[in-house]
């Protein structure tokens, strides 16, 4: 008995993670088909989905930007990750373990500028577009622009000013998915005087 139910749970513990990115991933299928709906063209869509706190019928979804400024705190709470010391760190701590803890796939780190703050994300598989097609009337449509906000709102909760966006997408016909991303600045926390 012990060693069916032992079992039966690691099964449903597998399944419930797949179930749980397959369904992530049908839901935000059908959010940027309303907000395509919603909008007249994609530029605005693609704003809606790097950082609005979009509100539609009853529930309220956080996308981008706002995922990010609350993702960062279960992050560091999960992955016992200290602070990065510089930008290639953090680029390190990104894609082997951020990117590996909420969608299951690691993206490789690459193309870094000579200055050493601007690198790629490379992603040879992109988990939000598993069952996504673009129509043709929305060829501008970035279609997971989420990331960029999520990449954006997260950074900066740990002082880290970035410029976050897609270079290339497979959903848009490109080989992979590159993530570009740029250090802008480092943002100086003002605590109150006494609280250094």
């Amino acid at each position: 008995m012990y060693a069916s139910t032992q079992f039966f749970w690691r099964f449903t513990e597998s399944s419930l993670d797949f179930m749980n990115s397959e369904l992530f991933t049908l839901t935000y299928g059908a959010l940027v088909t309303q907000l395509c709906k919603d909008y007249e063209n994609d530029e605005e869509v693609n704003k809606q989905l790097d950082k609005i706190l979009f509100a539609h019928a009853l529930p309220v979804f956080p996308l981008g930007y706002n995922i990010g400024v609350r993702l960062i705190e279960d992050f560091l709470a999960r992955s016992s990750v200290g602070r990065c010391q510089d930008f290639r760190e953090t680029a390190d701590v990104i894609a082997k373990v951020a990117f590996k803890m909420y969608l299951g796939i690691t993206p490789s780190v690459t193309n870094w500028s000579p200055a050493g703050d601007e690198f790629s994300l490379i992603l040879e598989s992109n988990p939000l577009v598993d069952f996504v097609e673009l129509p043709d009337n929305h060829s501008t449509l970035v279609y997971s622009n989420l990331l960029c906000g999520v990449l954006r709102g997260a950074l900066e909760m740990v002082q880290m000013a970035v410029d976050v966006k897609f270079a290339q997408d497979s959903l848009r016909g490109d080989n992979v998915t590159e993530i570009r991303m740029k250090f802008i600045k480092r943002i100086e926390e003002n605590l109150p005087a006494g609280d250094e």
